[in-house]
């Protein structure tokens, strides 16, 4: 258990890393919907290696065309892509702070239903005191770390339908992951489960690009962000692993608990990115209310498990 908690927690390390290097990429691309697609393409491209190595079979058409394609095949890489435009949208109208507080309570909320109903073929966990606690505690830690006052004129601008946006694409993530890991058992294979989400995805954001950037040039040098780096796509393979990751750890853990460990990781590494300033974020260190966020989030982590 407690190495699964620390795999859960390494593949939330990853999604505040993946995030940065999105953005750096986006100077060269001069378009965030662009980024992604370019993002979702290297992830692609090297889980088609990883299963050109482990699952030389799996990629064969007689295999491929064997599936029933039920919607599990397909839902996994658009819910991440709604998930990906959702926070674009809510991050400028409703703030980061506010943006995270309430995403992370839509996946809290919907991780709980899914583990207490058994949603998507999920383990079944039935629902007690402690799971509650540590879901509130959390939440409270996290709305903690990341509360900022904000002027009126902001704060009239946050109407409940913007609200409610939050919730529901903080639901998408952990619905994706039941998903992916029901699509797992049905191709045999966490590492095909991945690559067919991504795949969905890649493909969905191309359309989305062209749709939306009307291109899809990528500049090798910008002015002032100087020359493209080959980590500038490093975004893909990252969030190839973490994908992977949620889908290995969610039928041992069960949503909540990933959920929450992944979560945890996210604050970890996003705190050190802030304190460091490091890919070019402007230096926020750490004070005593974020380490005693932290210290709810993971007091939350550990009532679960009870």
């Amino acid at each position: 258990m407690i190495f699964l908690l620390i795999l859960g927690i390494f593949a939330g390390m990853l999604v505040p890393l993946q995030t940065s290097v999105n953005s750096r990429l986006s100077l060269f691309t001069k378009s965030l919907i662009l980024a992604s697609f370019y993002s979702f393409l290297t992830g692609t491209l090297l889980l088609v290696l990883i299963n050109l190595i482990v699952n030389p079979g799996k990629l064969a058409p007689d295999f491929l065309l064997s599936g029933d394609f039920s919607y599990i095949w397909f839902t996994g890489g658009l819910l991440g892509v709604v998930y990906l435009t959702g926070n674009m949208i809510l991050l400028p109208r409703i703030g980061a702070a506010l943006t995270v507080i309430m995403t992370v309570a839509g996946q809290m909320v919907i991780g709980l239903f899914i583990d207490t109903f058994g949603w998507f073929e999920a383990p079944i966990q039935p629902l007690n005191i402690y799971r509650i606690a540590g879901i509130i505690i959390m939440i409270g830690g996290i709305i903690f770390m990341n509360y900022k006052k904000r002027s009126a004129r902001v704060a009239g601008n946050r109407s409940n339908g913007w609200l409610l946006l939050g919730l529901f694409t903080g639901a998408l993530p952990p619905i994706q992951t039941a998903i992916n890991s029901a699509l797992r058992y049905e191709v045999s294979s966490f590492f095909l489960a991945s690559l067919i989400s991504f795949s969905v995805g890649t493909l969905a954001l191309l359309i989305l690009s062209l749709i939306s950037a009307r291109r899809l040039s990528l500049s090798f040098f910008v002015e002032g962000a100087g020359q493209l780096k080959w980590w500038h796509l490093a975004g893909g393979p990252l969030g190839a692993v973490y994908v992977t990751t949620n889908i290995i750890l969610m039928p041992h853990l069960g949503a909540t608990l990933t959920l929450m460990s992944v979560i945890f990781g996210q604050m970890l590494i996003g705190l050190a990115i802030d304190h460091f300033g490091l890919f070019g974020i402007h230096r926020h260190p750490v004070d005593a209310r974020r380490i005693l966020g932290g210290v709810l989030i993971l007091t939350g982590i550990m009532l679960l498990q009870i």
